[in-house]
């Protein structure tokens, strides 16, 4: 079992198919939940609600930045990777110093992004 057990992660994402990727790939990384939000609305209600370690935060949901997610992730002081298709400067330039994943990414390039976020096991 992954010395990440028991991690708790929040992933916002708008395109099924990806989320059903992303969540088994962080299940067998041995995350314990994964909590899917797919529009910003819902991921800022989660984040004020619920704890989570860390989370994954696609850029655009259904064509909106998720520049109102990463500012709630960050005064909540929870770890994020952004994923998206595009490139580091579709973020906003506050935010192109977080850890950053391209889609399509495989299963290793997610284990090294979310290693380096350095989550201390529960």
């Amino acid at each position: 079992m992954s010395e990440r057990t028991g991690f708790r992660i929040l992933v916002v994402e708008d395109e099924m198919l990806l989320v059903m990727m992303i969540e088994d790939m962080l299940l067998e990384l041995g995350c314990y939940a994964v909590i899917v939000a797919s529009r910003t609305e819902q991921a800022l209600k989660l984040i004020e609600s619920e704890r989570f370690d860390a989370a994954l935060l696609d850029v655009n949901l259904h064509g909106e930045k998720s520049d109102r997610v990463a500012d709630a992730l960050l005064a909540q002081g929870i770890p994020f990777i952004f994923c998206t298709g595009g490139s580091i400067v579709d973020l906003a330039p506050k935010f192109r110093d977080r850890p950053f994943l391209r889609k399509p990414f495989s299963y290793d390039d997610l284990s090294e992004k979310v290693a380096q976020l350095e989550l201390a096991p529960h």
